[in-house]
């Protein structure tokens, strides 16, 4: 699919623009595009890589990585996105689950991967037409790589593809688009809504290395971009600059992925811009997009919304004992599980036991409800509730209550060792600048907040004030690194 989607936009608009630098350093045509896949798999085949072989991506900037990975699963091999500022020890351990042959990089990297390295190929330089495979890439991604043992996931071709098709369906792209993405290109997200999206539809992307807050909306006007791919983090921070002149009717949507969003953020970004928020839910098990809510109809505050592409179902199951999961009524917290044409039927390396069930139905990890209309409202990890004495508590309803309090920007709360209780919920708050309150006046307001609208058991017991959250690279709060200064500060 695919190489049809290549062949088909160089064929009917090869002259319009699929991938352009922010920076201005370059454009990427659909022509261009089907020439670089000609090129990589000649590039690819001198190297002795196979179609349905892999070679890691570690370019230091935006563009070329896209180029890269595009041309990579154009020629039909696997591609293995490295994140280019990541200490040695971590690719390593990536490496090690993937074991690619080859590097596309700064020549640096080789020694340091102990790989032969590529070079992104001259699109424009003239060759002699190449084999080019119709099927065979992919993307080979690991998670939790900085946690223990990186679980590995193969995505397909028909996956990816599947998945891409879904979200340019879903989200209305044409190919009079043109999304802006800051996102990294070492993660799903951006790899399938950002670049593989956009080719599914004939539509632009303009990559940028970074989110910028200062010039942001004149970046975003000279580039004419339609849509924004982005992160709850990029949302909030936006949300308390008001634009200086309206931007509603330009910018169609801005997406939020890879995190939840507090409904207060949302609501502040939209009054504030006149712009739709379309909150979304995914990961890298089913190739991106799992739920979304909807452009046209209902977009409802603290939900991921509607499944868009796969099934999904909430459910309790049984603990300890083998048994039949049950689905649970609206309303009722239990454990999201997915299936469908982009979710994985099996880990490629190190996968949890039990987490794909004889059905194809993958237990996400995640916790969640459903309305009385199908849409899903997130309530955290399984493994991030908090047990207070038998109590359980979940984070996120905690923090999008915090959040909605004057003088928040943002909040986390994780559960600290308790030899009483077994667990105590803390709170990490950074503060919004406004109004102007000092630490000890922010901490003593939340607390009298929380004892007025929250049972006893859910209140946070300690507020912690930082400066930002520590936060991964899409924008998720590292609890991990909150746990250790916990244990530091205990």
């Amino acid at each position: 699919m695919l190489r049809e989607w290549i062949d088909e936009h160089a064929a009917s608009r090869g002259d319009a623009t699929y991938l352009e630098d922010a920076a201005g350093s370059g454009t990427l045509t659909y022509a261009g595009l089907a020439r670089s896949v000609r090129a990589w798999c000649r590039l690819l085949d001198e190297a002795g890589i196979a179609p349905g072989q892999s070679v890691a991506i570690r370019w230091p900037e935006q563009f070329g990585y896209a180029m890269a990975l595009a041309g990579i699963l154009g020629a039909g091999r696997v591609a293995v996105p490295l994140d280019p500022g990541a200490p040695a020890a971590d690719v390593a351990r990536v490496l090690a689950v993937a074991k690619p042959r080859a590097v596309v990089g700064d020549q640096a990297d080789g020694p340091l991967l102990d790989l032969p390295v590529l070079n992104v190929p001259n699109v424009d330089s003239p060759s002699d037409p190449a084999v080019i495979p119709p099927r065979g890439g992919g993307i080979y991604l690991c998670t939790s790589g900085t946690t223990g043992t990186p679980k590995g996931i193969l995505l397909g071709e028909e996956q990816l593809c599947h998945v891409a098709a879904a979200v340019a369906s879903h989200h209305r792209l044409t190919p009079a688009d043109r999304g802006y993405c800051c996102l990294p290109l070492f993660h799903v997200n951006a790899e399938v809504v950002g670049v593989l999206s956009a080719l599914a539809a004939g539509a632009g992307l303009i990559v940028d290395r970074k989110f910028r807050r200062r010039g942001f909306w004149e970046l975003i006007e000279a580039c004419r971009a339609t849509w924004i791919n982005a992160v709850p983090a990029i949302i909030t921070i936006l949300g308390m600059d008001p634009p200086a002149a309206p931007l509603a009717g330009r910018i169609r949507f801005i997406r939020s992925a890879s995190a939840p969003l507090a409904p207060a953020a949302l609501r502040r970004f939209e009054e504030s811009f006149g712009i739709p928020v379309v909150e979304t839910y995914g990961m890298t098990e089913a190739a991106s997009m799992i739920t979304a809510n909807p452009l046209d109809g209902p977009r409802k505050a603290g939900s991921a919304g509607l499944p868009a592409g796969s099934e999904l179902r909430v459910v309790e199951c049984p603990e300890g004992a083998p048994g039949p999961c049950l689905p649970c009524p609206a309303g009722i917290v239990g454990r999201v599980q997915i299936r469908g044409g982009g979710v994985i039927s099996q880990y490629a390396a190190n996968g949890r036991p039990g987490a794909i069930d004889a059905d194809g139905w993958l237990d996400t990890g995640d916790l969640g409800h459903l309305d009385e209309d199908g849409y899903l409202f997130l309530a955290g990890r399984s493994d991030d509730v908090i047990n207070r004495g038998g109590e359980k508590i979940h984070p996120r309803e905690i923090e999008d209550f915090l959040l909605a309090q004057p003088g928040v920007r943002s909040a986390a709360l994780i559960g600290v060792r308790d030899e009483v209780l077994g667990e105590r919920p803390v709170a990490y708050v950074v503060p919004s600048g406004a109004p102007a309150l000092d630490g000890l006046e922010l901490a003593d307001a939340l607390r009298e907040a929380c004892e007025t609208e929250l049972p006893k058991p859910k209140r946070p017991v300690e507020f912690c004030l930082l400066d930002e959250l520590p936060l991964g690279p899409t924008g998720k709060i590292a609890r991990r690194r909150l746990r250790e200064l916990a244990a530091v500060g205990s």
